[in-house]
């Protein structure tokens, strides 16, 4: 249970792939890929072949049922990632045991995913798309009750700007999600330790380089939803740090595709996380 948002996400990629390629490509074929490249080792691989099995199977069925929640949408129409979020997300809604995926968490999920990896309205399309299927079915569950109201955990992370100097220019090293956006290199740490040392460790797992600390960039901060844990607060500290100009390469993916330098000048242009580029221009303006 606790590796089923990755789960998600690796399906979501898989989809992707499939949709834009046109449907070539045995969707099995692709996902057994994604999994050795975003998750592996991951103990959802029998979750993610049923999902992606599911919605592959019922796509017409969903495809009229999203034109039917959306009709000022066609399909075709509407961006591929956005439409494979939605054909997962109804799909779960729909076909999933409600014990193991309640409706509200199928619909969660679903949102969480828009807002990470699509557009700027993908949150409230796909949120206004399901909800609307979701009270066609009558709301199934809305008045359940839950557990007693607990504080929402909070986990922390911490990730850097990393900069290194070569001859007489700057560079940036950034990480490339499967989604494509650049962002930067970041990992869980312990808030009882040093956070300077934790971060030094996690840069160090992602990317295999050392890094001298230097000044603090602020954080941000994000709600999301965990099957398993419910709603759960991320907060990511971030830092301006040196290291020398090298080659670098991921250590492990974690949903990341690729890392590169990148020459300051070239840096605004890039596709990046609208919380992540003020984090980024600060740095920068550190920097010069």
């Amino acid at each position: 249970m606790a590796n089923r948002h990755l789960a998600r996400q690796t399906v979501l990629q898989t989809l992707y792939e499939w949709d834009f390629g046109g449907k070539k490509i045995e969707p099995t074929d692709i996902l057994a890929r994604d999994i050795t490249e975003f998750a592996p080792g991951a103990q959802s691989e029998h979750f993610m072949k049923a999902l992606l099995k599911g919605v592959v199977e019922k796509q017409k069925d969903l495809d009229e049922i999203i034109a039917k929640a959306a009709p000022d949408w066609p399909i075709e129409k509407i961006a591929v990632l956005d439409r494979n979020i939605l054909r997962l997300g109804l799909y779960e809604l729909l076909f999933a045991d409600r014990e193991q995926v309640p409706p509200k968490v199928a619909i969660n999920e679903a949102i969480e995913l828009a807002k990470k990896f699509g557009g700027e309205t993908s949150g409230k399309f796909i949120n206004g798309v399901l909800g609307a299927v979701y009270k066609e079915m009558g709301e199934p569950g809305k008045n359940d009750k839950g557990a007693e109201k607990k504080p929402i955990p909070l986990e922390a992370l911490a990730g850097a700007v990393i900069y290194a100097k070569k001859d007489a220019d700057i560079y940036l090293c950034l990480v490339h999600d499967v989604f494509g956006h650049w962002t930067l290199s970041k990992g869980h740490i312990d808030i009882a330790k040093n956070i300077e040392k934790e971060l030094q460790k996690a840069i160090k797992e992602e990317l295999g380089i050392k890094i001298d600390v230097k000044d603090h960039l602020g954080h941000t901060e994000y709600g999301t939803y965990d099957p398993e844990k419910g709603k759960i607060k991320k907060k990511v500290e971030y830092y301006l740090a040196e290291t020398e100009y090298a080659d670098v390469a991921l250590q492990k993916s974690g949903g990341l595709d690729d890392c590169r330098w990148f020459k300051l000048a070239d840096i605004l242009d890039l596709n990046f996380y609208d919380d992540i580029l003020p984090i980024v221009t600060k740095a920068i303006n550190l920097l010069v």
